[in-house]
């Protein structure tokens, strides 16, 4: 399965931006913290950084969180913009599952999800929310959970829908 970097390598740059975009204006520690990571590992200062248009800065930034050594700061920034923007989507795949949670947040997975209830939050998901946006939680919640179920990981690999182009 995908890392977080390959994610945000994968993801349209629209989408890229976005994340970035709605980070910077409502999540300013967590964008401040990608930035200085990106910035630290790059070899340049933060302040390069920020004087750059927003569009060419994010785009820096995205180029960057697409190599491995980046995979923690990718992680971070798309965990947070997740829980900020996404949280109708988070809570609707765990209701549709009946898996308790607190504002999409879990704190024991089940170790299996029965193919139907599986199948059936896919089909909600897609019917109700961006796909690339859906594609993006999925692969992410499969990446960064450990309950590596082996029913969703299959979804992700065989179904066209979900696949990251």
């Amino acid at each position: 399965m995908l890392s977080s970097y390959e994610l945000i390598g994968f993801i349209s740059p629209e989408l890229a931006h976005r994340i970035l975009a709605d980070t910077a204006e409502d999540n300013r520690d967590l964008y401040e913290a990608t930035l200085s990571a990106v910035a630290r590992l790059r070899g340049m200062r933060p302040q390069f950084l920020k004087r750059q248009p927003k569009p060419t800065r994010h785009k820096t930034m995205v180029q960057a969180m697409s190599k491995p050594a980046f995979d923690e700061a990718a992680g971070s920034l798309l965990r947070g913009w997740l829980l900020k923007h996404q949280i109708g989507l988070l809570t609707q795949f765990l209701d549709a599952l009946g898996i308790k949670h607190e504002e999409g947040i879990v704190e024991d997975l089940p170790k299996t999800i029965a193919d139907d209830s599986l199948a059936a939050a896919l089909e909600t998901l897609l019917a109700n929310h961006e796909r690339d946006v859906v594609v993006l939680y999925l692969h992410a919640f499969h990446n960064m959970n450990e309950a590596g179920w082996k029913n969703l990981e299959d979804a992700l690999e065989n179904d066209e829908r979900l696949q990251l182009f």
